[in-house]
């Protein structure tokens, strides 16, 4: 088995796969009068004209290090955000396209109160809490067609810090 290594979580490291959904820097505008600072528009939803934006919660069971990478999925109709309901930080992996399957796994660690998005199409693998409740808020795309495909590793990675 080979082996990743978790690395920090950028903007520019994470950049051809989605956008990490953060409260870093200055609020673009300060609403309900002057109390809460709003940080618009951080996530590219992205849904093929047959579907629509939907919001569900999925609980997840707690991992711990390491983990064996056994499944990467992607969803072709819809891109997919991940906003965990704890300050808890939680593990994400996610891989190039190389010829219709995932290539080489890059993985990180959210800091505590990091959510990110998935562009569409990009090979991922499983939601990973690695403490806190495993709640997440996702919102994905709602609607008919095909939207999960799944790729089994012949040989599984296993990823540590």
């Amino acid at each position: 088995m080979s082996t990743i290594r978790i690395q920090p979580l950028t903007p520019e490291a994470f950049a051809p796969f989605g956008e990490i959904l953060d409260t870093a820097g200055a609020p673009d505008k300060l609403i309900n009068q002057g109390l809460c600072g709003r940080y618009h528009d951080r996530a590219t939803l992205d849904f093929t004209e047959a579907g629509r934006a939907g919001i569900s919660l999925f609980r997840s069971e707690l991992c711990s290090l390491p983990v064996t990478l056994k499944l990467m999925e992607r969803h072709p109709l819809g891109s997919q955000a991940f906003l965990p309901m704890s300050m808890d930080g939680f593990l994400v992996v996610v891989a190039p396209d190389d010829a219709g399957k995932p290539g080489t796994p890059l993985a990180f660690r959210t800091a505590p109160g990091q959510g990110i998005n998935f562009h569409r199409n990009t090979w991922h693998g499983v939601l990973t809490p690695l403490s806190g409740s495993g709640l997440f808020a996702v919102v994905d795309r709602i609607g008919g067609g095909e939207n999960l495909q799944e790729h089994r590793f012949e040989d599984a990675y296993i990823v540590e810090d």
